[in-house]
């Protein structure tokens, strides 16, 4: 690290990297400068001017802030350190004059805008503004492109900040955004007026600092202090971004992400944040008995005693653990399952996952490492579709110079790959001529594990980290997996052997199987997905922001997600159906509050103690067996379609159908 220089802001000394700019050594000195264009994970721009600062003793106007650095300023006469000075007269009326300079085409639309109450040019324009306008000519106006389904625009507000164009361009990937003409003809507008493509396009409406662009699904349903914001955790995929949900009433208004720097940054996928109308829709809101072929509404004692009488019965019982169940339901399902004989299962997909075995499960690396990462393995993994945050991160650190190699389906990641093919062969050549490397990461798939022979790719992805000299993540695509796998919901010989011959099935949410006719199925969840077009009882659970519970991410960092609202109708939360079932089968599980069932829970698994921080796992290596044959396959087939919640959402079929026409080239009528 370069050694610190002094630096006097506002006769404050403070003591900063020289790399750093005068903006950022302000922030550490706690004074805060008003900015537009600059954000901290996009380049600098320098245009909006709005975080001019007086240098003393530097040229006799201000200066912008975010693209002068510290090792720039000069020291005084007799080598003082650098003075600078943000609440000065100098700098007080450069910023009424930028100010006055914005808002002289800014249309009058605060009380019709969507960011009224949460828009950077109200609240600074209120701070460092003046209270009159001297502008009496009439306002520019321009037309507003249709970037898709999902972002609304309004560019005359716009005031060409470039953060919209410059996260398209170097976070996501996709150059679909630009700027055009000069001056007052300045526009941003998308390429050859086509529509955005990216998956993480909904994070260009948090960063656009005044109301240019906004969410069009949520456009004029609330405003922000009529909302009550709950943090929590997504379930979309298995990166376990931190999410803040706004619910007005019962209602999920919209979902917007949280700073974490270990796991999502400030950036989440649009599945995540535009899922929430399939809150709303194909809602399992009270419990069902099927009689003579077809379901009828029940009521709760004669839907548990129906689902107790099957259980109590069964010869062979068998548990099956979906895709977005926090760890305390499934839990007390492995509880209530294994005391009546049975087994529980949470691989549904047939992943090859040792149980046990964390290093092997989980891996012993953090997603933050891909950060520091110089050569990375990507094996039987497609990181767009099945966790597009982690994609956008190793877009970043190849940026910064990281090689990225992949055995697996070929696609577009944003950015470029050494292909070394797509079958197990080629994963072998590529172990048996690993060498030792500064800084290596392999990413592992469930796409990878999910063959006959997923044990041996398995042993050969921990082969090729030992070899390498690095570490090793398994990103995972179900968000409750790596929960599940802790909380032991794990069967002796995989789901297929599970399945066969058993009579009764608890389906605890597992709705990505098919489970054959035969058995009898209980099934528990919140949506009228094929899980429960299978059952012959269904009892009405909650959706993840309906209950409490905890999440362990692809990492193995537990989560704690918080409830945000109330399930619909007669609908209850899970642990706590589990519970009253026990009962009525005359197995009382050992607990009456989440409390409890949390305490007995992290006795069994004390890691899962460890909110937000990441365990270290013991290397574990798994014994080399033969590969198979055949090429790997991404198992996310629809990125928009993956879970019960998405398949219920309208938004979420939209974006399918049109990623689908772009898949096959199928153009609208010009």
């Amino acid at each position: 690290m370069a050694e610190l220089r002094k630096i006097i802001i506002d006769e404050h000394e403070i003591e900063v990297d020289p790399a750093m700019t005068v903006l950022q050594a302000c922030e550490v000195a706690g004074i805060e400068i008003p900015r537009f264009c600059y954000h901290e994970r996009l380049s600098i721009a320098g245009n909006c001017r709005m975080c001019l600062v007086e240098i003393v003793g530097g040229p006799p106007k201000p200066a912008a802030s975010c693209a002068m650095q510290v090792r720039d300023l000069r020291p005084g006469p007799e080598g003082q350190p650098p003075v600078v000075r943000t609440n000065s007269p100098m700098v007080k009326k450069a910023r009424e004059g930028v100010m006055e300079f914005l808002l002289i085409n800014h249309p009058l639309d605060c009380p019709i805008c969507d960011q009224g109450g949460e828009c950077d040019l109200q609240d600074q324009a209120m701070a460092y503004g003046v209270d009159f306008s001297r502008y009496r000519e009439p306002k520019r106006a321009v037309e507003d492109p249709d970037l898709g389904p999902l972002v609304g625009t309004c560019m005359t507000r716009c005031i060409s900040c470039t953060r919209c164009v410059r996260f398209i361009t170097e976070v996501a990937g996709m150059p679909e955004l630009g700027q055009t003409g000069r001056g007052e003809d300045a526009e941003i507008t998308s390429y050859l007026g086509q529509t955005l493509d990216s998956e993480l396009q909904g994070n260009i409406i948090d960063l656009c600092p005044v109301g240019a662009l906004t969410s069009k699904p949520y456009a004029f349903t609330a405003r922000p202090w009529e909302l009550t914001k709950t943090e929590t955790i997504d379930v979309m995929d298995a990166l376990g971004s931190n999410i803040r949900i706004d619910t007005k009433g019962r209602e999920v208004m919209r979902i917007l992400p949280r700073n974490h720097d270990g796991v999502n940054e400030e950036w989440i996928s649009d599945k995540t944040r535009f899922v929430w109308d399939g809150l709303r829709r194909q809602r399992l809101d009270k419990p069902y008995i099927r009689e003579n072929g077809k379901l009828r509404a029940a009521s709760w004692p004669e839907a548990l005693a129906a689902a107790a009488t099957a259980i109590k019965g069964a010869k062979k019982l068998a548990g099956l653990v979906g895709d977005l169940v926090p760890v305390e339901p499934a839990f007390a399902l492995r509880e209530l399952v294994e005391g009546q004989g049975g087994h529980v299962e949470c691989r549904t997909d047939g992943a090859k996952l040792p149980a046990g075995n964390r290093s092997a499960y989980v891996g012993n690396a953090a997603i933050e490492d891909i950060d520091h990462a110089r050569t990375i393995y990507l094996v039987g993994t497609d990181p767009r579709a099945e966790a597009p945050v982690l994609n956008a991160r190793l877009r970043k650190a190849w940026l910064h110079g990281a090689t990225v190699h992949r055995v697996g389906p070929p696609s577009d990641l944003t950015f470029d790959v050494v292909e070394h093919g797509t079958d197990r062969a080629a994963l072998k050549a590529l172990v048996d001529g690993a060498e030792t490397q500064e800084n290596a990461l392999v990413i592992v798939g469930q796409g990878a594990l999910t063959g006959d022979d997923g044990a041996a790719v398995l042993a050969a992805a921990m082969l090729l980290s030992e070899r390498t000299g690095g570490g090793m993540l398994v990103l995972h695509t179900a968000a409750a997996r790596v929960g599940a796998m802790d909380a032991g919901c794990v069967g002796p010989n995989g789901v297929a052997d599970l399945l066969n011959g058993a009579d009764v099935v608890y389906n605890l949410g597992a709705d990505e199987i098919d489970i054959a006719p035969g058995p009898f199925v209980i099934y528990q969840g919140s949506h009228g997905d094929r899980g429960a077009h299978r059952a012959d009882v269904i009892l009405p659970g909650a959706a993840y922001p309906e209950e409490q519970g905890l999440f362990v991410n692809t990492e193995g960092r537990p989560q704690l997600a918080l409830r945000a609202g109330f399930p619909p109708g007669e609908a209850k939360e899970n642990w706590a159906i589990l519970r009253a079932l026990s009962a009525e089968i005359g197995a009382t599980l050992p607990y009456d509050t989440l409390v409890q069932l949390r305490q007995r829970l992290v006795k069994a698994a004390p890691h899962l103690a460890l909110i937000d921080e990441v365990p270290e796992n013991a290397w574990d290596a798994l014994p080399e067996g033969p590969l198979g044959t055949g090429a790997f396959d991404s198992p996310v087939r629809d990125f928009y379609l993956t879970n019960p919640i998405a398949r219920a959402s309208k938004l979420m079929a939209e974006l399918s159908a049109l990623a689908k026409a772009r898949r096959t080239g199928a153009m609208a009528a010009e």
